[in-house]
């Protein structure tokens, strides 16, 4: 499975189309999730990945073979594709799902994608995935770790700062943790999950964004990769949380303490 030493790299970048960022949140009439008849957009963890693919192009210039994006989606999600093939990535792949399916679960968008890696094989490979380290839909943060897993490949998560040697077929991770960074070197084949700092993407211009339209995109489903992505978990039902009282204002201490054992209060014995 491990790419050869002597070949051009190729990045492999997952998107997912997800409600916007801007968009307020509301639960469905029948409490099964949220409303999904609103304005989506490439989640914003993943412009981050696709701004970095190209910016390593930019930099290493034509030691990078290729850069493709892949989506798991309805129909819709193919706009999603177009605006990475605008910021610059050069071909796509859309896992097509009806409409009305459930979301996959991050185990089996891992084992779609390990399929995507194994069929591109044929066509030189895949050294080098980048992901956004989340979705701001579910915030699962497990995908990249899982795809890592069942490829047996290094992983690198919460990237802040990304350095690819293509002599050395190594790349160097500087990563987010609570402690402050980190910086961890790891051999190529590797996934890279983006963190905010990362970069800053940029916006897709007009002449890019009609040269995307002309720009490949391979339309398959999860039965051509031999994937069900049928989730395992059921979703029982998704409520609001309950509605912030405002709070009250108090003379003295004694009035505090005596509102706070009215709310049934009381203080801890040491």
């Amino acid at each position: 499975m491990r790419p050869s030493a002597v070949r051009l790299l190729n990045i492999l970048v997952p998107i997912k189309r997800t409600i916007d960022y801007a968009v307020k949140i509301r639960v469905n009439p029948n409490q099964t999730g949220v409303d999904t008849n609103v304005k989506h957009s490439m989640n914003p963890f993943d412009e981050i990945a696709v701004e970095e693919a190209i910016r390593l192009r930019e930099k290493l210039k034509d030691e990078i073979k290729s850069i493709k994006v892949v989506t798991i989606g309805p129909p819709k999600a193919a706009d999603t594709l177009r605006t990475a093939l605008a910021m610059g990535a050069d071909s796509g792949i859309h896992i097509e799902v009806p409409e009305s399916a459930p979301a996959p679960e991050p185990l089996g968008v891992a084992k779609a994608l390990k399929a995507i890696i194994e069929r591109e094989e044929e066509k030189g490979g895949v050294d080098l995935v980048i992901m956004g380290k989340q979705a701001i839909d579910d915030d699962a943060g497990q995908t990249g770790q899982m795809l890592a897993g069942v490829m047996g490949w290094a992983q690198a998560t919460f990237a802040s700062k990304l350095v690819v040697d293509t002599g050395k077929k190594e790349a160097s991770v500087t990563r987010e943790i609570d402690g402050g960074l980190e910086e961890v070197r790891c051999k190529l084949p590797v996934v890279v999950t983006t963190d905010l700092r990362l970069n800053e993407p940029r916006y897709a211009s007009l002449p890019n964004i009609m040269k995307a339209k002309k720009k490949p995109i391979e339309k398959i489903s999860a039965s051509d990769l031999g994937i069900d992505l049928t989730p395992i978990f059921e979703t029982i039902q998704v409520t609001e949380p309950p509605k912030r009282t405002g709070g009250q204002k108090v003379g003295s201490v004694d009035e505090l303490v005596a509102k706070l054992k009215e709310a049934g209060i009381t203080a801890v014995k040491s």
